[in-house]
């Protein structure tokens, strides 16, 4: 009995670290970078700094269906993975990616 309750506390947690993943590519495996906000004030003046600012990937949830596997495949992909998969095409690149067998 005691482990059933571990078990269903447990649950939860898991469903909201599922939830909440990190925006990365799964093709190039880009991810969000920091980066100085420079304006020409700044530049200018060179006592004025802004700050950083994160720049975030185009990360696009995406269903591709595989025709040698006759299924579809979700994937969470850049613009720029997107691109890849159409020119190597979608079976080749998600395998190299070791998203399919």
């Amino acid at each position: 009995m005691g482990a059933t309750i571990k078990t269903l506390h447990f649950l939860p947690e898991c469903r909201s670290i599922a939830r909440h993943m990190a925006r990365v590519c799964a093709i190039t495996g880009k991810k969000s970078q920091v980066g100085g906000g420079y304006s020409n004030r700044v530049r200018a003046t060179k006592y004025n700094p802004i700050g950083k600012r994160r720049r975030h990937v185009n990360i696009q949830k995406k269903t591709v269906f595989l025709p040698e596997l006759n299924k579809k495949v979700t994937v969470y992909v850049s613009a720029k993975g997107l691109k890849t998969m159409k020119k190597r095409g979608a079976y080749i690149t998600l395998k190299k990616a070791g998203l399919v067998a």
